[in-house]
Formats: structure tokens, C-alpha cells, sequence
């Protein structure tokens, strides 16, 4: 199995430590920004002037946002897993549409746990919580679920009343 192996919470801590680190290399270049406002946001969208939050590699500005947040509660998510699932062996992470898994999150032990994890301004934005619900409830895994962070949620922990067909949901804090 491939993608990030979080075993224990400080192996979540670290990547969001790395999350930071990468945030923090764009924040520098953006306040040692200066001309034309209208030029600095070309530049943050059309060139690689921002970090990938995992790999050392650059990325457009906004492409690091997006993937900075999926990471964000991928990580995130595995650490409540972990608090649910001691017994899980740890899990798989390969959030985001060109992933190396068949989900987002999978446990060590196959066919335990798995999830789907997305941010969002708002969960039924594209529809992305009805898809992932979907996703999953065809899935075979003993635990499944989704987890999402979104603004509009500001209490995290588990959401009932958005579940369906035995899938749990969860909302997670920033």
C-alpha cells in the first residue's frame, strides 16, 4: 500500500508541522511582495511561486491552498481514527484526485477502516459530501466515514444527522 503511513498522533503532528513550514515559505515571498496588487495575484496563480505542503517541490499559490487543506484534514482526520481505531495498524494517506489509493484514508489492517476527507467552504458545495457519502456506502470496510472541515461547522465531532447508509461523518476544527 502506498501514501503517507500515520502509525501514531505524532506521526499527524508532524505533517502538520511540515503543512506549516511550507505556509510559512509562501507567506515570506507574498510579504516581500511589492508593484502592482493585480500582477502579484497573476503571479500566485499562473506561476510556481508557492510550496507543495508535503513534497519539496513548488506549486502555484493557489494550488498550495488547496492542497494544503485536503492534506490538513486528512491529517487531521487520522488522528481521531487513530483515537477510534487503536486497532487499525495505523493508516494510509492519499488525499486528493490523483491519489495512489482507493481512498483517502485506509487502515493497515485492509477492510477495517476506510474515509473520504475533503475542505470546504461549505460541505454540499459541488455536491462533494452527497458524493462522498455515495462513495462509501457502496464500500465494503467494517468502519466507514467521511470527514470534512468546513467554516460553517465550528464545533468539530461527529455529524448524525448527515449520515447515511451506515456511513459516519465528521466535522473537524481548523
Amino acid at each position: 500500500m502506498t501514501g503517507i503511513y500515520v502509525r501514531a498522533p505524532e506521526d499527524a503532528d508532524r505533517l502538520l508541522t511540515t503543512f506549516r513550514s511550507s505556509a510559512a515559505r509562501v507567506h515570506d515571498w507574498i510579504a516581500g511582495q511589492s508593484g502592482e496588487p493585480l500582477d502579484m495575484l497573476k503571479r500566485m496563480k499562473f506561476e510556481a511561486v508557492g510550496f507543495h505542503p508535503v513534497e519539496d517541490r513548488a506549486l502555484n499559490v493557489v494550488e498550495q491552498i488547496n492542497q494544503t487543506w485536503t492534506y490538513f484534514v486528512a491529517a487531521t482526520a487520522a488522528k481521531q481514527l487513530l483515537e477510534l481505531h487503536p486497532d487499525a495498524g495505523g493508516f494510509h494517506l492519499a488525499p486528493g484526485a490523483h491519489a495512489s489509493l482507493e481512498l483517502d484514508i485506509m487502515s493497515a489492517v485492509p477492510g477495517l477502516v476506510g474515509a473520504e476527507t475533503f475542505a470546504a467552504v461549505d460541505p454540499r458545495n459541488n455536491g462533494k459530501l452527497h458524493l462522498d457519502l455515495a462513495k462509501m456506502a457502496g464500500r465494503s470496510e467494517t468502519h466507514r466515514y467521511v470527514f470534512f472541515l468546513s467554516p460553517l461547522y465550528a464545533t468539530a465531532g461527529r455529524q448524525a444527522k448527515l449520515e447515511r447508509d451506515g456511513v459516519q461523518v465528521w466535522s473537524l476544527d481548523f
